[in-house]
């Protein structure tokens, strides 16, 4: 049955949060009945907006009544009670694995999708609509600024959001560091434009290279219209990023051999923003860049990070010794069962 959530979060990742709410407050009706709304509310520490708007769902279907008295379940909410107790039983039990994966990394939340991305058949998909659904549920009304970093997760990431998002909402996607020089497809620009493009949403660019010596950076800060994107970059209050494995990126970025010899001999896993780590979350090896640092996130509003498979577990268990507490985790089975039996 566990591995039935996979369609759910497939082809509706809204479905489950739904479902989810709309048993809660089922089982409360069934428990408190008679019962008011703001009693209701009260004993399940939910805002009367969600309960009213829930409980005129279930209505509606039939499976609570209202009266003068307060809300009753009927005989077809009972029967919708006893059968998908089993079901919820078996959704609860990821969603208690998603809450030891974030208390073992130390981190604020994890979302975790069935399969493993990295095996042969392995496939991008759950883990760009999970990030997707985060992005819709935590993003604040209004304006922000996204920051957005590149690799053929976020790309994935930038291909499934859709106009939804950005209702209520006047969003800015930038790029998080420069990275002229990776393949087109997945460089932050492109996945910046990308989800714009998806969002109806507007975008800067940063046309500089990702590894730049001092000299060189200093001399681009000056340039005005780097100097403003910059700004902007710094100002962002989402920031959504991978976590690479430290050798597949140092192919990826043509890195020369005594460069990668050096990351070997230093036990290097993962690498995420510039820097490349050990196992033990120390890090071994800092590129110049020009953006956003590890550094940078404590200050961020929202914090995403997407990356999945048992191949990058490794990497993804160190990287969290580096990430800011509020980080938002979103991964698959297959990198969250590699981090739990450690």
């Amino acid at each position: 049955m566990h591995e039935d959530w996979q369609w759910v979060d497939a082809i509706m990742p809204q479905m489950v949060g739904k479902l989810t709410s709309r048993f809660r407050v089922l089982q409360g009706v069934a428990r408190l009945q008679p019962v008011g709304r703001r009693t209701l509310a009260t004993k399940l520490a939910c805002s009367e907006r969600t309960v009213r708007t829930t409980t005129d769902a279930l209505a509606d279907l039939g499976f609570i009544q209202m009266s003068v008295r307060g809300m009753q379940i009927t005989a077809a909410g009972q029967r919708v009670l006893r059968g998908l107790t089993p079901v919820m039983n078996d959704l609860a039990g990821r969603q208690q694995q998603e809450r030891e994966l974030a208390q073992r990394l130390g981190i604020a939340h994890c979302t975790i999708v069935p399969g493993d991305s990295t095996a042969t058949n392995g496939s991008l998909d759950a883990l760009a609509q999970a990030a997707g659904q985060v992005l819709m549920d935590q993003i604040p009304s209004g304006r922000s600024t996204v920051a957005v970093m590149g690799g053929h997760t976020l790309a994935t990431v930038a291909d499934a959001l859709t106009p939804a998002l950005a209702a209520n909402r006047e969003l800015l996607f930038v790029p998080a560091r420069g990275g002229v020089g990776e393949s087109p497809a997945i460089q932050a620009n492109t996945v910046a434009a990308t989800m714009a493009e998806r969002t109806n949403s507007a975008f800067r660019q940063l046309y500089v290279p990702e590894q730049l010596n001092s000299a060189t950076y200093k001399s681009l800060f000056a340039e005005p219209a780097i100097h403003e994107v910059l700004q902007l970059i710094a100002q962002s209050n989402v920031v959504i990023h991978g976590i690479g494995q430290a050798f597949v990126m140092a192919e990826r970025r043509h890195m020369d051999p005594h460069v990668i010899a050096d990351l070997s001999a230093a036990h290097a896993v993962g690498e995420a923003f510039g820097y490349f780590y050990d196992d033990q979350g120390h890090v071994v090896s800092k590129f110049p860049r020009i953006g956003l640092e590890i550094g940078d996130l404590a200050a961020k509003q929202l914090v995403i990070a997407v990356a999945g498979g048992a191949e990058k577990g490794a990497a993804i268990a160190a990287y969290m010794r580096l990430a800011p507490a509020q980080t938002w985790l979103i991964t698959d089975e297959g990198a969250a069962d590699f981090v739990l039996k450690k």
